[in-house]
């Protein structure tokens, strides 16, 4: 696999692209301001966050802030590599850090990283210190936009002045979204106006994209809402399987008035 490495996409914008982006592989983020450094998501595993780390140190600036997305765990891992910095999220994705790590469900789930979890719960992870509770400029350049969609408490990055989003989960870019904490019907709508926020999207995974890729996205989630999904664009997405009946299944619970995860995903976790 390619060694990620910090990409300027803007000035003092940088994006950190893991290569794939299926189960366990997500994307992250660095802003800069006068005052220091902001990053977005911190990863997951020691493998993917001390490279990420080192990177960001060599940028030879103070971390003074990481805003986490929301609270899976290929987005929070590495939070307690940067101790120093304040740490942003949703209520929602602050009740669920406070929760114990669901070891057995991430490994059936990304066994690809299962050797690595049980790190994970050793180093451990940051509380949230500051919450998000609705649209707030954080630093000059920095704007946290509260949403909904693929978790009930997500939350994207928008740096204005380089009109660049960062998007978090609710852009999956080349690869099948996941919708097992998630509204697809909702999900689809707020695509209207994430579209509207920035030419320039850094997807939770993938590459980065803009419209077209958005698009597709919403396409695919209504075809889930409807039950049912034709040939298209997402055929040559990462994925597919077991995600596809998972999104369909959830939407159909939520029709019926069901918060429940689907069937699919508790087998995928190793509990169907």
């Amino acid at each position: 696999m390619t060694q990620p490495e910090l990409a300027e996409l803007a000035d003092g914008v940088w994006t950190w692209l893991q290569p794939g982006g299926e189960s366990g592989v997500a994307n992250a983020g660095v802003i800069a301001d006068d005052d220091g450094l902001t990053l977005v998501d911190t990863l997951m595993v020691r493998s993917q966050w001390e490279p990420f780390a080192e990177a960001v140190a060599a940028l030879d600036r103070t971390v003074k802030r990481v805003v986490l997305t929301h609270a899976h765990v290929d987005h929070v891992g590495g939070t307690a590599m940067f101790r120093n910095a304040a740490v942003y999220a949703s209520p929602v994705t602050s009740d669920l850090l406070d929760q114990p790590m669901a070891l057995e469900a991430y490994k059936a789930f990304m066994p690809a990283f299962a050797s690595e979890f049980d790190d994970l719960a050793e180093f451990g992870t940051r509380p949230v210190s500051h919450l998000v509770e609705g649209a707030a400029e954080l630093t000059p350049r920095v704007e946290l936009l509260p949403a909904t969609g693929h978790t009930p408490g997500d939350v994207m990055v928008l740096v204005a002045d380089a009109d660049v989003l960062f998007a978090g989960d609710l852009c999956f870019f080349g690869v099948t979204p996941l919708a097992f904490q998630g509204d697809p019907a909702t999900w689809a709508n707020v695509l209207d106006a994430i579209a509207e926020l920035a030419d320039t999207i850094v997807p939770g995974h993938g590459p980065v994209g803009g419209e077209r890729e958005l698009r597709d996205l919403q396409t695919y989630l209504r075809h889930c809402v409807a039950g049912e999904i034709p040939a298209g664009p997402w055929d040559d997405w990462l994925e597919r399987e077991p995600r596809d009946a998972i999104n369909i299944e959830r939407a159909a619970l939520l029709r019926e008035q069901k918060d429940e995860i689907p069937p699919s995903m508790l087998k995928a976790i190793g509990l169907g």
